[in-house]
């Protein structure tokens, strides 16, 4: 495994930022780690990373402990932090290269990743002239400069374009076949696009961790319904294949079936048989943003 996390803590004072955190993951994999702000996503990168470590727990990346072995743990592993330290009075090549000398890597992989970044009509711009979406394909540059097996990724394509987001989705994509990434964001139509599996993070503890193809294959949907007039729930259990019914407010019903099909349809049917009228009707799908807010609120 790539990365290993055996029942992470890590406390602050009274505070538990996280709580008996454990996961693994394989190469080749691109991970969604999600959750909402204070969820403690941004504390398990660093723990993994080697900035901080955990108050109860283990953790290894490439086999190698991120408490006694924090060296071969910063070779393996590139970083792009949510706050992208930058030096913005260097040129973005200059930066590159001092950066470079560090790791002991050639100019020909400076090059490598101005291209592969799509950084190269910015090359010789001073960091601090470039929008943040270009300042962000900087820091993804340098994590990507030492060809690390493992990529942490807090937060890629804060304030990228619509345009740089496809190169950047496309970018990650690419890049996660031949090694490891987890990634958080906000953004669930770029965990959808891009990662193979979600990790969700809240209050500190693991609530889900579920592959993508699962979560698109689950064999539910709920129809959300507003009739004009109050309907007995036992009623709307009647139904084909429905599996619970819940009034949700006044005159509105989320009715799960435990299938795929459309069953708007069997819905219609019962208002019309029932002389009742409907006043909305809509399809909510299991998906990613849906799991999320069930779990995170």
């Amino acid at each position: 495994m790539s990365i290993v996390v055996k029942n992470i803590t890590k406390t602050y004072e009274a505070q538990k930022a996280l709580d008996t955190v454990s996961f693994t993951l394989k190469k080749g994999e691109i991970v969604g780690f999600l959750g909402p702000n204070g969820a403690g996503k941004s504390t398990m990168m660093k723990i993994l990373t080697t900035y901080l470590t955990p108050s109860e727990g283990t953790a290894s990346v490439n086999n190698y402990n991120t408490i006694t072995d924090t060296q071969n743990v910063r070779k393996s592993v590139g970083y792009l932090p949510e706050h992208n330290p930058l030096y913005l009075e260097m040129y973005v090549r200059e930066y590159l290269a001092f950066n470079a000398n560090i790791h002991k890597t050639s100019k020909e992989r400076v090059n490598e990743v101005i291209q592969l970044t799509g950084l190269t009509a910015e090359a010789y711009k001073k960091i601090g002239q470039l929008s943040k979406g270009y300042r962000q394909r900087v820091g993804l540059a340098n994590a990507l400069l030492h060809d690390p097996e493992v990529l942490i990724l807090d937060e890629p394509t804060t304030g990228l374009d619509p345009n740089q987001l496809l190169e950047i989705r496309g970018l990650i994509t690419s890049i996660g076949k031949e090694k490891t990434i987890l990634m958080s964001t906000h953004i669930m139509q770029e965990v959808e696009a891009i990662c193979d599996r979600v990790i969700i993070i809240n209050k500190g503890k693991i609530v889900a961790d579920k592959k993508l193809q699962d979560l698109r294959e689950e064999k539910q949907q709920t129809v959300i319904v507003e009739f004009d007039y109050r309907v007995e729930t036992v009623a709307l259990e009647r139904l084909d294949k429905v599996t619970s019914v819940k009034n949700t407010h006044d005159f509105i019903y989320e009715v799960t079936f435990g299938t795929k099909e459309d069953m708007r349809s069997k819905v219609f049917d019962f208002a019309h048989d029932n002389n009742l009228k409907i006043l909305q009707l809509n399809q909510k799908n299991a998906s990613l943003e849906s799991l999320f807010t069930e779990l995170t609120t």
